[in-house]
């Protein structure tokens, strides 16, 4: 089992070793909570214990899969708050994955750090190159350690039970006797490692693919190079090269040599490669970016957060740098912020006239420079809501130019002529800073320069920004009609190709407008242009940017529907990025595709400006193609337990969602199978027509059904319609928070066909 694999990793590992033995600690939350805790690595290599001196025998684990990096010195807004107390090299910090907080460390000497961030680095390196079977190995060590109560290595019958309830299994005690009963080869009346990988195997079997590899295998016992070839014509729909497709699949899943000598796969790599990448419903082609980059910046959807400095809500939240962090490592391509004068001559960042807590500008911009480029080399965008006076404006310019370099774009690329907005391509590695601008860009295309120190500009856009629903919006408004803002020339210098405009119409806008403007607007004013003027709207997006952001009266920090943004073109569509559920579900599918690089080309009808086509009447725009989607629900596999209670076991069902133009919004669900979330099988076929594919999404949902109440949340994958793979599919759920929860899976089957 998984531990076999652990020892050996542990041997010639001074750090690892260390680890095990356990080091005091302190975790700092504040400058006045620091506090020393006990911390130790497990044996298993896998999971990290740690407890309070004073806590008797109470105590906290957390898995190493769950830590996704670990940052050296004071590189967190906590530890840097301690600095003047404790030195950087005795200091580190772990990232969670999702939105969990970080867990910030001070060990008691610069060695322990340096053994405790080593180890832990190389266990992350550990968990990130385990193959799919290493995953399923870990998994069952992990189920077998929690069901030994007792500790001894092995597992009696009653353990057995418990274990089958914490797993999501209601199985009747006859059935589970026998299984129990064939798994004990040495007749002791429990199971040790090896009995109970066997007992787990024999829990686990899969009829479903059972089936599936006997319908093609010629004997019943292996898929020869022809068969294999056969399914992955016929059934997966692997067009070109089918044999050396084959050869390489058995190469690279097929666990037996000797089957591996005879080019056939078992039943064993036939399940390994449907478990697998090449095996999920996402076609693995779209995991690294393959669309055309060289367009101008408003053909692309980008991905965009609101509010970023928030980890909470709108009103009382706490404001940090992790909020720059967290989005930017999500491939999140435009980040806000809100300045304000601050002490000592320093502007702050903070959500204005709320109680949220205070950041640094310059904290911001330092984190932007470290994390901009982590996750994609493609722009940045930097909205600044700017409410500071001239010499605060200055300081701003001068900390984006300062730190960040060459990275912050100053001037126009391309040719001198080339009255469009440039491609991610052309910016990549840079920042650029959308605020208002004095004066237009033609001046700088032209080779000109202003010799004005500063300069006057309309706060109408701000006002503007404010959403009608807004509880202040008449005051705001009033105040802001009669105010002009004084704007520095240093910070109007820093924006170049994003300068934020006041939208009056489209007409003026096709009238008057330049490519380089940018118009925000509140979701009502967006719902009630695309209401009333769509076709107008998808041409103005065709031209130049627009951004959307979330109303005012969402203080929770919830967040609207993007995809009804999205079908007219809006390119910048602001989310709350620290808030979980279905919108950013669907922010996340869209933006899983083309490398996860924050860019996604929109499709060609909302790209021509001359173009007609009006979300509403999807099947009346030129080059309407419909097709059918066909997903049949299969089964699923070890859904994790939404209900703490004991005893208590999922009553899954499966919802397919269709997001899309508004014809193409539909959902179905299979029927819910009774206490079974280990194994069910539902064989529930789901029918949809789909009129404008290149926009739609698909999100899976697995739901706990109840009678009495809502249905609760089990797990979901969301995933563009263009990047399904057909035929016999596995999709591999995610969290509430967005993260993996191996070995949670659906199986499918789909089929697309064109309606003539």
């Amino acid at each position: 089992m998984a531990s076999t694999q652990s020892s050996l990793r542990i041997q010639g590992d001074d750090n690892l070793q260390s680890m095990i033995v356990g080091t005091v600690m302190r975790k700092i939350k504040s400058r006045t909570w620091k506090k020393q805790r006990y911390f130790k690595l497990q044996e298993d290599c896998m999971t990290i214990w740690y407890k309070s001196k004073k806590a008797g025998n109470a105590h906290s684990t957390f898995s190493v899969s769950d830590v996704e990096a670990v940052r050296e010195g004071h590189q967190s807004e906590v530890l840097l708050s301690i600095a003047d107390e404790f030195p950087a090299d005795r200091c580190f910090t772990l990232v969670f994955r999702g939105r969990r907080g970080n867990l910030d460390l001070v060990a008691e000497s610069a060695e322990e750090a340096q053994s405790w961030i080593k180890g832990m680095r190389k266990l992350i390196e550990n968990v990130e190159n385990m193959g799919q079977r290493e995953k399923l190995d870990q998994w069952i060590c992990d189920w077998f350690k929690k069901a030994d109560k007792n500790r001894d290595g092995r597992m009696n019958f009653k353990e057995v039970q418990d274990l089958l309830k914490m797993m999501n299994v209601d199985m009747n005690e006859d059935h589970a006797r026998r299984l129990f009963t064939m798994a004990d080869r040495s007749r002791s009346g429990t199971l040790e490692g090896d009995e109970f990988v066997l007992f787990y195997k024999m829990l686990t079997q899969r009829d479903d693919v059972l089936r599936i590899f006997q319908q093609y295998s010629r004997d019943g016992q292996k898929l020869t190079l022809q068969d294999l070839e056969e399914f992955l014509c016929e059934e997966q729909l692997e067009g070109l090269g089918g044999q050396q497709c084959a050869l390489e699949l058995i190469e690279r899943y097929e666990p037996s040599e000797t089957a591996k000598m005879l080019n056939a796969m078992s039943i064993d790599g036939f399940l390994m490669y449907l478990v697998s990448p090449e095996g999920s419903i996402f076609n693995p082609q779209h995991r690294g970016v393959y669309q055309d980059m060289t367009q101008p910046l408003c053909h692309y959807f980008i991905s965009s957060s609101h509010n970023t400095y928030l980890l909470e809500d709108q009103l009382r939240g706490q404001s940090s740098v992790e909020g720059y962090i967290r989005a930017l490592k999500r491939g999140c391509r435009c980040v806000e912020v809100d300045c304000w004068d601050g002490p000592n001559g320093e502007p702050i960042v903070y959500h204005g006239h709320t109680f949220t807590s205070k950041i640094l500008f310059k904290d911001v911009v330092t984190a932007l420079g470290n994390y901009a480029f982590k996750i994609s080399d493609y722009p940045v965008i930097l909205s600044i809501e700017n409410h500071c006076s001239l010499e605060q404006q200055r300081v701003m310019a001068q900390h984006l130019n300062h730190i960040l370099d060459d990275k912050l774009l100053r001037s126009t690329v391309g040719s001198p002529n080339q009255y469009r907005l440039p491609s991610p391509e052309e910016l990549r590695g840079k920042i650029l800073v959308k605020g208002k601008k004095i004066g237009g860009l033609e001046a700088s295309l032209n080779g000109a320069v202003e010799d004005s120190m500063t300069g006057e500009v309309s706060d109408e856009d701000e006002v503007a920004d404010i959403d009608e629903d807004h509880p202040h919006a008449e005051s705001i408004r009033r105040k802001g009609k009669k105010s002009k803002q004084r704007l520095s020339k240093e910070l109007s210098e820093c924006v170049v190709y994003c300068k934020s405009v006041h939208f009056s119409s489209f007409k003026h806008s096709r009238l008057y407008s330049k490519f380089y403007e940018i118009s925000s607007f509140a979701e009502s004013k967006a719902r009630k242009y695309i209401k009333e003027a769509g076709v107008e709207f998808v041409q103005h997006n065709a031209r130049q940017l627009s951004r959307v952001y979330p109303s005012g009266l969402r203080t929770d920090s919830s967040n609207f529907n993007p995809q009804e943004m999205w079908n007219v073109g809006c390119q910048i569509v602001a989310l709350n990025f620290q808030t979980a559920g279905v919108e950013m579900d669907l922010n996340d599918g869209l933006f899983s595709q083309n490398g996860h690089c924050g860019y996604i080309l929109k499709p060609e009808f909302m790209r021509i400006c001359e173009r007609h086509y009006e979300p509403e009447n999807a099947h009346e725009r030129e080059g309407y193609r419909p097709v059918s989607l066909s997903v049949q629900v299969i089964s699923g596999q070890q859904l994790p337990k939404v209900n703490i209670k004991e005893g208590s076991i999922v009553d899954p069902l499966v919802r397919v969602e269709i997001h899309g133009v508004p014809v193409d919004q539909a959902k179905q669900e299979t029927k819910y199978i009774d206490n079974n979330g280990f194994n069910p099988v539902w064989n529930d076929t789901l029918q949809f027509t789909i009129h404008a594919p290149e926009l739609a999404l698909v999100r899976f949902v697995v739901e706990d059904y109840d009678k009495t109440s809502k249905n609760d949340f089990v797990g979901q994958y969301t995933l563009p319609f263009t990047s399904i793979q057909q035929g016999y599919r596995h999709i591999h759920l995610l969290s509430k928070d967005g993260t993996t929860i191996p070995p949670s899976s659906l199986f499918v089957h789909v089929r697309i066909t064109n309606i003539v």
